[in-house]
């Protein structure tokens, strides 16, 4: 007997960029190669979507030996008009639950 596939949903609530910020919320050590399976994107969309995060002060990355420790700065604001009310933080907390 074999395993049925799950078909991938052709869209989500989420961004990528949410869905790579929250992995690294929940382990800022995670490699991109996991990250990239998890999200369900190439390493080099995650590395693309890491670098646009940098640059608009959501993460940063300090180097631990030969990986990369991200700080998630869970204060800022999200930038849609939509949800700008509400902090990185607030969106984490309700993805945790």
């Amino acid at each position: 007997m074999t395993e049925a596939k799950i078909a991938s949903p052709s869209w989500t609530f989420l961004t990528n960029h949410a869905h790579v910020l929250l992995c690294l919320a929940k382990n800022p050590s995670e490699r991109m190669r996991d990250i990239a399976v998890e999200v369900g994107i190439t390493e080099r969309a995650v590395q693309h979507i890491i670098v646009k995060l940098e640059a608009d002060g959501y993460l940063e990355h300090i180097r631990d030996g030969r990986r990369n420790v991200y700080k998630v700065f869970t204060s800022k604001h999200l930038r849609h008009s939509i949800e700008k009310h509400r902090k990185v933080n607030d969106l984490i907390q309700l993805i945790k639950k």
